[in-house]
């Protein structure tokens, strides 16, 4: 073998001592000059297909070969074609086997010349393999030449391709003459097809085929069809429901009686890649265990998926072994993922034993099974009366916050998340803010976005919400977005009942006193003073001119962003005190010349509205802004399904209002709905009566 691939031998080794990229390049194209004027000679009468007669098998295997290696350093092979469906022809399988791996590699489905070769390739698939007798020298090998060509058409999958294929592929699935070997390729073949083409099948008319597959002892075919089923099932689930009884048979054979041959056994587990397949495909089934009706025993299979499950949770354990360990875990947490999809229709016993369990792992020290054990109970607390079973592991998924691991800290993170509630929303939140204060940068942003949602979604005083964020903004006020402050000015403005617009614009007038603080500050700050600093005008040290002295220091160290609020906040201010005016003035006159345009036409228009408009029209003009519209998600919640993705636990977790959100929704509706009554009463008393205005 090694003379016959001197040739080969000996150019990989000219292009692995190349010593730049250019000499590399340069001999890769001598080399197909060379290959093509081999394949194309010029004196030479070519064959009906376009290939050279002239060469003979060791020289058309070795050009090919160049070909292949060259395509795979990333240089463009753009001939050859027609030697390399010579040798998918041939009947000889090392030439037979080059050729299709050639084919795979350098052709694609849409080829025009891929049509010559559908005939041969259905040959190939549709002989019968050889079990019996004695095979000639050089004879094709017919179970292999099946593979070679279910292999080359689940790569290339072109659609003309797979329309013209996949009724002989299905075929040979489900003869009973095709070889395990056999069987277990076509079922991944077809699969690769499905994906690209999703309708290919008739899901009602292949399930019974499905079906019948199942029942077959050999577990390498049934890991590869349930590789192929979950595909077809993902897509339509209705179509393959009558299935589960077969997948709950398989799934109890494995865990129940542990009937496995030696050769799927993995430290003593038996085959765990077909148990977590069987246990992904029942997750796409939810109702399953509801009301024991489904499939053809009633409640037979039911009673037997839920004692395989309740095996599964009470029998694995941390084993000295990493990779048994890591087996058993796979299996366990995706008992434990259909015990989520379920939800509540599962029996309470083993939610609870899978919670249970799960508090188990989050406290070991191999970050992998913590990392998972946070991952699932955070899914787990989602249905309804679980989130009780993970509150009692609270304390120590406060110490994973500060685990090495940056993913542990994330998994951590979504977890408090999502078992936050009325009751521990203040010891969460004050935790984690604590936390924030060394946390990594990587992620400070995640914990201030998720900090800021549970505090607006659990405060039951909206003062405390506003304590919280001031306390982000102080901490971690680079990784504070604007959503976040912008959030903070529509609940102030949306809730005038109480006091909470004087205590937040009292408290902001207090936080940003200070010469040095963080531009996040100044910003929320000057416009809830624009707003509602009329509300404490009144109290000592907090007068119109008070406000916009303070506000006014952090003028030269702010950008032009924040600069274009203020303006607008001593615009009011000076609408409103008539000793802001000879302040406002001259900052207008200076800034009419701004290099930014937003400053530039904020202080001209301002400057102008007293001169082009009457008292009382500038009164309507900067009188304070209305309520904003309450939008089914906030800014906060759009951010974060941004970043964590629709399928995320915390998304999932902040899509649904709480009962304090409800509560606040109902007073605000009835605010609009029914103004206050004092004020009504007043104007009332004003009025002369009807016959005094006749009069």
């Amino acid at each position: 073998m090694s003379t016959q691939a001197r040739g080969l031998n000996n150019f990989i080794s000219d292009l692995r001592n190349a010593k730049s990229k250019e000499e590399e390049s340069n001999r890769v194209e001598v080399e197909l000059a060379k290959i093509r004027k081999k394949f194309n000679p010029g004196d030479a009468k070519l064959a009906v297909d376009g290939s050279n007669p002239s060469l003979s098998s060791y020289q058309r295997k070795k050009y090919v070969w160049k070909l292949v290696y060259i395509h795979v350093l990333g240089y463009d092979v753009d001939f050859g074609h027609a030697e390399v469906l010579a040798l998918v022809r041939s009947k000889k399988y090392n030439e037979k086997s080059v050729g299709y791996v050639a084919l795979s590699l350098l052709l694609r489905g849409s080829d025009p010349v891929m049509g010559t070769i559908l005939s041969t390739m259905k040959k190939d698939l549709t002989t019968a393999p050889v079990t019996s007798g004695k095979k000639k020298k050089g004879a094709v090998k017919n179970d292999a030449v099946q593979c070679l060509a279910l292999c080359s058409l689940a790569n290339i999958s072109g659609l003309e391709l797979i329309q013209a294929m996949h009724v002989e592929v299905q075929h040979v699935l489900v003869s009973k003459s095709s070889t395990e070997q056999v069987k277990k390729k076509s079922a991944l073949c077809l699969l690769r097809l499905t994906r690209t083409s999703p309708n290919l099948l008739s899901g009602r008319e292949f399930a019974p085929h499905i079906g019948q597959l199942l029942q077959d002892k050999h577990l390498g075919v049934l890991t590869s069809l349930m590789s192929l089923l979950n595909g077809l099932a993902s897509q339509h689930a209705a179509d393959y429901e009558s299935l589960i009884p077969h997948v709950v048979h398989i799934l109890s054979l494995l865990v129940m009686k542990k009937q496995c041959g030696r050769e799927y056994l993995y430290y003593r587990t038996p085959s765990p890649w077909l148990q977590i397949k069987l246990l992904k495909f029942l997750q796409l089934y939810p109702n399953a265990v509801e009301g024991h009706d489904i499939g053809m025993e009633g409640s037979g299979f039911v009673s037997q998926l839920i004692n395989v499950v309740s095996k599964i949770l009470m029998e694995t354990d941390v084993s000295d072994s990493i990779n048994k360990s890591n087996a058993d875990h796979a299996i366990l947490f995706e008992a434990v993922n259909l015990i989520v999809a379920w939800g509540t229709t599962c029996p309470v016993a083993m939610r609870e034993g899978a919670m249970k369990l799960l508090g188990k792992f989050i406290s070991v020290r191999e970050p992998n099974i913590r990392y998972l054990g946070l991952m699932t109970m955070a899914k787990l607390a989602q249905i309804e009366g679980s989130v009780e079973g993970a509150k009692k592991h609270q304390a120590t998924v406060l110490v994973s916050l500060k685990d090495a691991d940056i993913s542990v800290r994330r998994r951590a993170l979504d977890l408090l998340f999502v078992i936050c509630d009325t009751d521990n929303a203040e010891r969460i939140v004050d935790e984690l803010v604590a936390h924030l204060v060394v946390a990594d940068a990587s992620i400070r942003e995640e914990m201030v976005l998720k900090i800021a949602i549970l505090a607006e979604k659990y405060a039951t005083d909206l003062r405390w919400y506003v304590d919280t964020i001031l306390k982000l903004i102080s901490i971690s006020g680079d990784y504070v977005s604007d959503s976040i402050w912008h959030r903070v000015v529509q609940i102030v403005t949306n809730h005038p009942q109480g006091d909470l617009q004087g205590y937040a614009a009292a408290t902001l007038f207090v936080a940003v006193s200070p010469h040095r603080c963080h531009e996040t500050t100044v910003s929320v700050a000057a416009y809830v003073l624009g707003e509602f600093g009329f509300l404490i005008a009144e109290r000592p040290g907090m007068s119109g001119e008070e406000q916009f002295h303070v506000l006014h220091q952090h003028w030269f160290n702010v950008d032009t962003k924040t600069r274009a609020i203020l303006i607008s906040t001593y615009a009011k201010l000076a609408n409103l005190y008539e000793e802001c005016r000879p302040l406002v003035a001259p900052i207008f006159a200076r800034s009419k010349n701004s290099s930014d345009v937003e400053v530039q036409q904020r202080c001209a228009e301002y400057a102008a509205m007293r001169e082009a408009f009457s008292p009382e029209a500038v009164e309507d003009l900067l009188r304070e802004m209305p309520p904003f519209e309450d939008k089914r998600r906030s800014a906060l919640e759009l951010r974060l399904l941004e970043t964590e993705g629709e399928d995320s636990a915390a998304v999932t977790k902040a899509s649904m209002p709480s009962e304090v959100e409800q509560q606040r929704a109902l007073q605000s509706a009835q605010m609009l709905n029914n103004p206050p009554i004092e004020e009504e009463e007043e104007e009332e008393e004003e009025m002369p009566p009807v016959n005094e205005q006749v009069d």
